[in-house]
């Protein structure tokens, strides 16, 4: 489990690895005023942002399926509306933390907070699209404006794998051994990476 978990975080923090060096070399362009190549870089991040966005997405979903099916449920804390800078994140991590609050027991509060990540994912990249499709095409009045939009959005993709990662986390503790290889199997068949299993190794702690 502990394997499995390091081979994940590893993939998703290198992913946004490259992200941000991506983000911060346009933005250095267009601090320089240099707006033509800072452009040349917009495809380059849109790419670079789905990429990450749809791994993250894999994770949640492969979690939340195999949860359904097996009843595997950790504890987990409701979104923050502080952890993100966008008002799209912002409106649905508040709502998740008010229904969790009043509403949901445990069980659903588990389930609508992997679909509110889910939900600002999804609308993050949409948002990004929009955005650099402006500065490819050259229809955004303000190019340095609209990278500094998208550093932003940047942001609070980060935090949402951050919370995946902290999800993926508390769920390995509560998942029970003879159910890890079912697990393994779903989350590298749509993004296989080189996850190996050492028996002798121990899962990560609970959530923090």
């Amino acid at each position: 489990m502990d394997q499995l978990f390091d081979a994940t975080r590893q993939d998703l923090e290198s992913t946004n690895f490259i992200l941000c060096i991506s983000l911060d070399e346009a933005l250095s362009l267009c601090n320089g005023g240099e707006f033509d190549s800072a452009k040349e870089g917009a495809i380059v991040f849109a790419g670079l942002f789905d990429r990450l966005a749809v791994r993250i997405g894999h994770v949640l979903q492969t979690i939340k399926n195999h949860g359904s099916h097996f009843g595997t449920l950790p504890n987990v804390t409701p979104l923050s509306a502080s952890n993100f800078r966008g008002a799209t994140a912002q409106k649905i991590s508040k709502m998740d933390s008010l229904l969790s609050k009043v509403l949901f027991r445990e069980r659903n509060r588990f389930f609508h907070k992997l679909d509110a990540l889910g939900e600002i994912i999804e609308d993050l990249q949409g948002e990004a699209r929009g955005i650099v499709s402006g500065i490819y095409d050259g229809a955004s009045p303000f190019p340095d404006r609209a990278w500094q939009q998208l550093e932003v959005l940047g942001y609070d993709l980060n935090t949402c794998m951050s919370e995946t990662t902290i999800i993926l986390k508390s769920f390995f503790c509560a998942l029970p051994s003879e159910e890890l290889e079912i697990f393994r199997e779903k989350l590298i068949t749509q993004a296989p990476s080189p996850f190996t299993m050492d028996p002798g190794r121990t899962p990560p702690c609970e959530e923090e």
